[in-house]
């Protein structure tokens, strides 16, 4: 997609400020709930409201001349950019660079969120096409077979939303009303894994027995998104019920996969495979996963993405489908940190429908944009264990490069003997948890007209992953047994499943603290694949875990490599450190842009 291209200067930009409607809002209706992207594009705020616009523009034009023992001068200070204690013309030039407003050629496929409030800022697009650009790339490429990978497709979103581009009207009334967004979501089209609860479509968890789960409510983290002006677009494919690393699904009748779009050979990964295959073909602006034991690093990591697990805690869980609530956790899925930064800005903070969010009272930065800063790694200490890299080649390549890499970006790297084995050998939650808190989820949030109010009822239908169930209740189906834990059963390991995650995390925060580290790093996985208990540090732990691109293999690693595949490299950090782990990964992201754009899936021409 190409718009319009008519760049403008500096100076006809400090004239016109953001180019939106003059009106002028107040503060109090203007200022966002998740903050503007910090510190570049706040710095020299005027009015309060967490954003630079025309109203501070003007604010500053009208103070040209003042002086530091002038009347007046606090009330603009701040935007004394070059520090020379007076308001000049260079000050104002250099506030108008601060607003989010640029009316060049915008380009859909690898726009960020930054990149679409400018657009839309400057009129060069609007939420509408954005939404209805989306949702024509998804019907192009969705279900389009490719030769060379046997006919094969992404299979990557499960529904489209009948009302998107009603929403996306309204944020553009929205923000033609107040001058400008509402939030750095406003108006962005936003992906979700199908175990988010949506009252405007189906939450299916990627069965074929929940296909009539229509509920009355969002999710509270689909409640905060609309509520910053987000467009909810789709819901995504997800391993059924989230069980595997790998996404299969049967909503439809039949057991489908959904493939990487990088490879149609290989699976996207799972549980949040589908979120994963179409936010890195650009299907989406941004998505959302959730990940019990890998569900978002994995497909990640498959699909060169950043993806953010934060903290239990952190987010709410209150209508998302659950596999093990000892670990559940949602977080984002986005192409570049920033972006992810930006949505964990809107979902993040306590719900009392989920009780333990209450943790993070007093822990969440005003804005994690806060941390985007190039050079945060410099001074940094980053630990690794040898255990943790594997041996294959690629990775073994991947990960020394990482290290070149952020030591060249002035961190320190140390290799730490500490033992991993007692976190990384508890066993997942999933197991025993799955059978009772699914069924809160059905008593509490699943639409009247499902017929399955159990496990057991949801094995026995024939409408699950092909082995997963069995209709007469016999059988090694999945579902079949984990249905058959009884209650007595679940609050006999809960009880010790937790004191593991507890005793997780005192193992976790010891290392980092003995060692005097900011972060544990370590491969994802392999390519395609895993290495040993990586994936599990975090959820055994409850603590964050940031993953990013790390390079794909090339012809020359070992034998047979699987040329392209991608590896991520993830750092993980104490509770609640998701800001400082934002700051790390970005650093290591703008140094080394290891990202590409999947090469079957370009923009369109019209």
């Amino acid at each position: 997609m190409r718009r319009r291209a008519a760049l403008v200067s500096t100076a006809a930009l400090a004239m016109i400020g953001t180019g939106l409607a003059t009106g002028a809002a107040s503060a109090e209706e203007k200022a966002p709930s998740a903050g503007f992207l910090a510190p570049y594009y706040t710095q020299g705020d005027l009015t309060g409201d967490s954003q630079v616009d025309r109203a501070d523009l003007d604010r500053l034009t009208a103070a040209v001349g003042t002086g530091s023992g002038d009347a007046g001068w606090d009330a603009v200070s701040a935007a004394d950019h070059d520090g020379d204690a007076t308001i000049t013309l260079a000050d104002v030039a250099r506030l108008s660079q601060r607003i989010l407003y640029d009316d060049g050629p915008f380009e859909l496929v690898e726009a960020s969120a930054l990149d679409m409030q400018k657009a839309m800022n400057a009129g060069v697009t609007s939420s509408v096409e954005l939404t209805r650009d989306y949702l024509e790339r998804i019907a192009t490429y969705d279900k389009l077979p490719f030769a060379q990978f046997a006919n094969r497709y992404l299979n990557s979103i499960i529904t489209t939303n009948q009302d998107a581009l009603t929403a996306a009207a309204a944020s553009d009334a929205a923000r033609a009303a107040h001058g400008g967004p509402r939030s750095m979501l406003d108006g962005i089209p936003i992906v979700l894994k199908d175990n988010y609860d949506t009252k405007d479509m189906p939450t299916t968890a990627g069965s074929g027995a929940f296909e009539a789960n229509q509920t009355s409510d969002d999710a509270t983290m689909v409640a905060k998104l609309r509520d910053e002006g987000a467009v909810i677009l789709a819901k995504a494919s997800m391993d059924e019920f989230a069980i595997n690393l790998t996404s299969q699904i049967s909503v439809g009748g039949t057991t489908t996969t959904v493939y990487s779009p990088y490879n149609l050979n290989q699976t996207s990964g799972g549980s949040s495979g589908g979120t994963g295959a179409s936010i890195s073909s650009n299907l989406g602006a941004i998505g959302f996963g959730t990940d019990t034991g890998g569900s978002i690093r994995v497909p990640s990591s498959y699909n060169q993405l950043v993806g953010i697990r934060p903290t239990v805690g952190l987010t709410s869980r209150s209508g998302i489908v659950p596999l093990a609530l000892s670990q559940d956790t949602g977080g984002p899925m986005a192409r570049s940190v920033t972006d992810a930064a930006v949505a964990l800005d809107a979902v993040a903070g306590a719900d009392p429908a989920d009780p333990i969010t209450s943790e993070s009272n007093g822990r969440i930065p005003a804005s994690y944009t806060s941390y985007l800063d190039p050079t945060a790694l410099k001074g940094k200490r980053l630990g690794y264990v040898q255990s943790t890299i594997g041996t294959n080649a690629t990775v073994v390549r991947l990960f020394n490069q990482a290290v070149a890499d952020l030591r060249a970006q002035g961190a320190e790297v140390v290799v730490l003997t500490d033992s991993l084995s007692t976190v990384g050998g508890y066993a997942s939650g999933s197991t025993n948890e799955f059978r009772h808190d699914l069924q809160t989820y059905i008593d509490d949030h699943l639409g009247k007209d499902v017929p399955y109010r159990s496990l057991d009822q949801i094995a026995r239908s024939g409408k699950v992953v092909t082995g997963r169930g069995s209709a007469d209740g016999s059988g090694n189906g999945t579902y079949t047994a984990r249905a058959k834990v009884t209650e007595e059963q679940y609050q006999t390991y809960i009880a010790t499943h937790r004191a593991e995650i507890a005793n997780g995390e005192a193992i976790m925060t010891k290392i980092l603290d003995d060692n005097a580290i900011d972060a544990l790093i370590y491969p994802t996985g392999s390519t395609y694949g895993t290495i040993g208990t990586n994936l599990r540090l975090s959820p055994n732990s409850g603590m964050p875990a940031v993953t990013v691109p790390m390079g794909q293999a090339v012809a020359t690693d070992g034998t047979n490599p699987i040329v392209g595949a991608n590896v991520n490299l993830e750092f993980l950090g104490r509770n609640y450190s998701e800001g400082p782990l934002i700051g790390l990964t970005y650093a290591y992201e703008q140094a080394t842009h290891h990202r590409t754009t999947p090469a079957n899936y370009p923009g369109l021409t019209r």
